[in-house]
């Protein structure tokens, strides 16, 4: 087992983004030594205090920066917008039924966290070159390295859910000159380029010891990757791919859930992660497990009182049933406390079964609570529980949470290698997708015509980075409302249908709408034409 890493971080940028900064404080009062103000541009005279700048740019990967609706929390909210992830209550609830405003707070948390981490990078890459710390020269390129590659995550990410985001590139300590998005999704996707490749020039391969989790080439080049499929860039991206499975020596884990587990972070197949540790530090756990553990899950196991969120019974059934990556995930058994316990005075445990009662309520799916605790075949339960993100562990509470959050997998290269090939007509087109269809088990492909492959492509994302957050971008991205293929609509209308939900797919569906806040309070900032 590696080390596990954690970062101290001294920065924090004072001040949020954009306009949001209207609505709250300015103060430094997280700042871990408090005082009362950091200048950046007196604060840096070495590398070490470079790199406590730089480690804040990856707070926001998880909770890190003290906020209960995180960077990945929002995603999973958005994620509830295709209907395969679905949530009893709250904010899931809502995308579910295709209920969204520019007023909504997981929204207006998104994106006040992508451009809190854009000004830390946008500061720390204006100080960087005024450091005179000549031995160190490597080691402050490096961190200039990692700050690009941040930013450019953070700018895919505003880009992977509203499309057209005002772009900025400087440290800005006034409202005097707000960014605006006149540019469009086009300057942004020329930032992620211009980034990723400064980034890449500089990152090392690999880290080891207490660098462990950094940011690396390979996640600067697989990011590059993305943003060029995102642009249609089929022949770039192609080549991006190809220098990727040529050169960086990844493979694939033979077990699939090695990719979620704690033992194999930070090495192999998982490029790029966010790094968590409730152990190392009390404050670095993360909230994910609570809201994906099982609604009936027992409190001394590690259950919370949310647990809002799982899929549906029928996005599980429709996995083959020999896919190895059935196990690494949905829970297939864990123990209940909704039963009476057994006659060893044990939780029972119940197993998942596509013939369970199911329905879209909060209970709906748990094993009846008046199940006899010692027959098996009462035992069972419909939701399709999360393996990826539950953490379920004797006598540990739900914020005893130690697995990182995953943002980029070396599965994603392959199945953008093949999209690459598929769309340009060059190369192999079932290179990428025959390793991932391999390691789960199931037979290659071979002979499709382009429009075939293009819909086996997406299918295997799904089922490959289902729980990830990573699908609602992914459909809409390959979607045209309206038009073909609309794989994003296709879901919404098979879950509407499936499940007597009123909705059906709209243009508004396929991107977020920019804050009303930043709208109300920054006249260079126009809305997205769905939304106006």
């Amino acid at each position: 087992m590696i080390m596990k890493t954690t970062y101290t971080s001294l920065l924090r940028i004072s001040r949020w983004p954009l306009v949001l900064a209207l609505g709250l404080s300015l103060g430094c009062s997280d700042l871990e030594e408090t005082p009362d103000f950091i200048n950046p541009n007196t604060f840096y005279s070495s590398a070490t205090e470079l790199e406590l700048g730089v480690n804040a740019i990856y707070d926001d990967l998880t909770m890190g920066s003290g906020d209960w609706f995180n960077l990945f929390y929002n995603r999973y909210v958005f994620e509830c917008l295709v209907g395969y992830q679905v949530g009893w209550e709250k904010q899931p609830l809502q995308y579910n039924l295709g209920n969204v405003t520019a007023q909504d707070d997981v929204i207006e948390a998104y994106w006040g966290q992508c451009y809190r981490s854009i000004y830390r990078a946008n500061a720390i890459l204006e100080t960087a070159d005024k450091i005179d710390d000549p031995t160190n020269a490597d080691r402050i390129a490096r961190l200039k390295g990692e700050a690009y590659f941040l930013r450019a995550f953070y700018y895919y990410g505003l880009l992977s859910y509203f499309d057209n985001v005002p772009l900025t590139t400087t440290a800005s300590s006034d409202l005097s000159s707000l960014p605006t998005n006149s540019g469009g999704t086009r300057a942004i996707l020329d930032q992620i380029y211009q980034d990723c490749q400064a980034a890449a020039a500089v990152l090392p391969t690999e880290y080891t010891g207490a660098n462990l989790g950094r940011a690396t080439q390979w996640a600067a080049k697989t990011l590059l990757m993305k943003a060029q499929l995102w642009d249609g860039k089929w022949a770039e991206a192609k080549a991006t791919a190809d220098d990727i499975v040529t050169n960086s020596g990844l493979t694939l884990y033979e077990d699939f859930s090695y990719n979620f587990d704690v033992a194999h972070e930070n090495m192999g197949e998982r490029i790029f992660e966010g790094q968590v540790s409730a152990a190392a530090n009390a404050n670095e756990y993360n909230n994910h497990s609570a809201h994906f553990n099982p609604e009936d899950l027992p409190t001394d196991l590690g259950g919370a009182g949310w647990s809002w969120l799982s899929a549906t019974q029928d996005f599980r059934a429709s996995y083959d049933e020999n896919d190895k990556r059935l196990a690494g995930t949905f829970l297939d058994e864990y123990p209940t406390g909704r039963t009476a316990k057994d006659a060893d005075g044990n939780y029972p445990i119940v197993h998942w079964s596509a013939d369970a009662p199911y329905n879209l309520s909060r209970f709906g799916g748990i094993v009846d609570p008046n199940a006899n605790p010692n027959n098996p075949d009462e035992l069972v339960f419909g939701k399709a529980w999360s393996a990826k993100l539950t953490e379920i562990q004797p006598g540990g509470a739900w914020t005893s949470t130690e697995r990182n959050t995953i943002y980029l997998r070396y599965a994603d290269v392959l199945l953008g290698h093949s999209e690459a090939c598929n769309e340009s007509g060059t190369g192999d087109p079932y290179l990428g997708i025959n390793q991932v269809r391999r390691r789960a088990g199931l037979p290659e492909l071979s002979g499709l015509s382009q429009e075939s492959l293009r819909d086996a492509i997406v299918h295997e994302r799904m089922q490959e980075f289902a729980f990830e957050q990573v699908m609602y971008p992914e459909l809409r991205r390959k979607s045209t409302f309206g038009g073909s293929p609309d794989y994003l609509g296709d879901y919404i209308r098979h879950f509407a249908t499936l499940y007597g939900v009123n909705r059906q797919p709209k243009a508004k569906d396929y991107v977020l709408p920019i804050p009303l806040k930043e709208i109300l309070g920054n006249a260079n900032v126009s809305q997205n034409p769905q939304w106006q």
